[in-house]
């Protein structure tokens, strides 16, 4: 296997693993807020689930972003050897939502988690409480669209 394919391989683990360990620890925070509310009101749980779960959409981009790669370096069919330029190109792509991923869900799970507070007290602000938090959103699907063009944009040089 190539030194390029190596970076290319390297970025969409990095994609994956970054932005996924980025949802996994908003989810959690954020689910550790939402059993709170639900255990003073279960009616409650809905509304707070939302919530907890916007924070683990970065995972699946990042996920995403790993799995063109690895179609674009054909891992599921035999594995291109791709110059280093190349597979540096494929790691540059994947920064963007592998950064940007785990920062916003980190970023993100903070404002879910005011939100859940915001639901406890008052359950019909919960649509507030949920634009509040996709608002954070908007930046992961910023770095989502810049990994994705980069990744597609480039040819790889198969050696």
């Amino acid at each position: 296997m190539s030194l390029g394919t190596v970076l290319a391989i390297l970025g969409a683990a990095l994609a994956a693993i970054l932005a996924g360990i980025g949802s996994a620890i908003g989810v959690g925070n954020a689910g550790k807020a939402a059993a709170g509310v639900v255990a003073e009101d279960p009616d409650k749980f809905s509304k707070v689930l939302i919530l907890q779960l916007l924070p683990g959409t970065q995972g699946i981009y990042g996920l995403l972003i790993a799995f063109l790669v690895f179609i674009k370096v054909n891992v599921f069919g035999g594995i291109y050897n791709i110059d280093t330029n190349s597979g540096l190109m494929l790691l540059g792509a994947c920064l963007p939502i592998a950064i940007v991923g785990l920062l916003s869900a980190l970023w993100q799970s903070k404002v879910a988690i005011s939100g859940i507070g915001l639901v406890a007290k008052r359950a019909e602000e919960s649509g507030k409480a949920i634009i509040l938090t996709v608002m954070v959103e908007t930046y992961a699907v910023l770095a989502l669209l810049i990994s994705f063009l980069a990744v597609m944009i480039p040819d790889i040089v198969i050696l």
